[in-house]
Formats: structure tokens, sequence, C-alpha cells
């Protein structure tokens, strides 16, 4: 939804961690404004169930239509590719593991790296073990990127629709094991991110600070 015009056009590859609503609201359009003019299909990465997910909720007629049984003059507009957590994939130059989270539908963090740096994002999650099993036994970690949703008074919400609040994250990140990474947390809920922002402040967590938006970060 985001996107300008001049990286729509450049992005052909999406990797999804879930089918919650914010995670793939702008799909549909996204796909349906380049539909004439794509050379390429865009490429939907993501686990089986997620895949079953788009194409019997959202692409299916009803909705939007199913794109991937659609095409335009120069071939196929949308082509799945389905991973499996704990087996690598490519995505152009980066190297993604998909890793267990916890969340209220099946979910995936990631591991994600090229030549020089290895990132370890979160997604939608609660408290986790695979997750950090997986990013504890990485040789190097530059970034984590890790969720916090509500404030620690909506701690109730948190854990029936399985996300993170501030004491929920500082539990989490006493079990990462790379110390001295920088953290940057995500996937602040709007309505509540200056209050969130102010309660992991007074935790005073060592090298966390919360990602900005619109800010381009290089890792």
């Amino acid at each position: 939804m985001a996107a300008s015009f001049e990286q729509k056009q450049k992005i052909r590859n999406i990797v999804l961690t879930h089918a919650h609503l914010d995670h793939i609201a702008g799909l549909p359009l996204f796909i349906d404004d380049l539909f004439a003019s794509l050379t390429e299909p865009i490429r939907i990465y993501a686990e089986s169930e997620v895949i079953e997910v788009l194409e019997r909720d959202i692409f299916n007629w009803d909705i939007y239509p199913r794109f991937s049984a659609l095409s335009n003059e120069n071939g196929a507009v949308l082509e799945y590719k389905p991973f499996e957590k704990g087996k690598e994939f490519c995505v152009g130059d980066l190297r993604f593991t998909a890793t267990g989270v916890n969340h209220k539908v099946p979910a995936v963090g990631f591991l994600v790296s090229d030549a020089q740096t290895s990132l370890a994002i979160s997604s939608d999650t609660a408290e986790m073990n695979e997750f950090w099993e997986v990013v504890n036994n990485a040789e190097r970690i530059d970034s984590l990127l890790i969720e916090c949703a509500f404030p620690n008074e909506l701690r109730d919400l948190a854990r029936v629709s399985h996300h993170l609040t501030p004491d929920g994250l500082k539990s989490e990140i006493a079990k990462f094991k790379h110390k001295n990474c920088p953290i940057y947390v995500i996937n602040l809920k709007p309505m509540y991110r200056e209050e969130i922002i102010a309660q992991l402040e007074n935790l005073q967590i060592e090298n966390l600070q919360v990602l900005q938006v619109g800010k381009v970060y290089n890792w």
C-alpha cells in the first residue's frame, strides 16, 4: 500500500510470514495495478497453509480474482513459491530460513542473510522457543527485529491474540544469546505506539530501539 510507483515497478518477490489481513491486505490491489504491465509473475513465498488461505479466502473469485489462474500477454502474473520451516530458500541474493513462532494462526519468523549480514525477524508472536533455538544457534546475528504490539495494561488482549507487550518482550529478550546485537522493535499497534515506546524506554533494555517509520535502514 505504501510502495511508490517506482518501487512497484521493481518489486516482484513477496515473502509472507502469515495470512492475517494487516500482512496481506495490499496484495490483491498491488497485483491488480501491475497486471497488464507484468513481464514476469509476482512471486509469493509462503508456507503451504498460508497459500491455501490466500486461494480460499482472498483470490477466490468472490473476494478478488484468482490471479494464479490468469495470464496477461506475457504469461502468468502470479506464482506461488511454498517453503518449509527449517529449510533454506533463496530470493534474489538473499537466503531465508523460516522458523516457527507463536501466533494465533500458522506463522513464521525468518533468518535473512546475504554474504555480509544476517538478520532475525520474529513476525507476530507471543512467547516462543523454536525461534530462539534457531537464532541462538546461528553463527552471527547482526540485527534482531522483534514485535511488541500492545502496552502492558492490555496484556490480556495480547495473550489471547498471541502478541507481546513491553514486559513480555523483556522476558523474550532474556532468551537471546547474541548479547551485543542491535534490537529493533516492530509491529507496534499505531493507537498505542507512544505508550509502548514510553514503557520500553522505562525498561532500559540494552541495545534496543524502536524501528522508525519511513527511515531507510542499511545492515
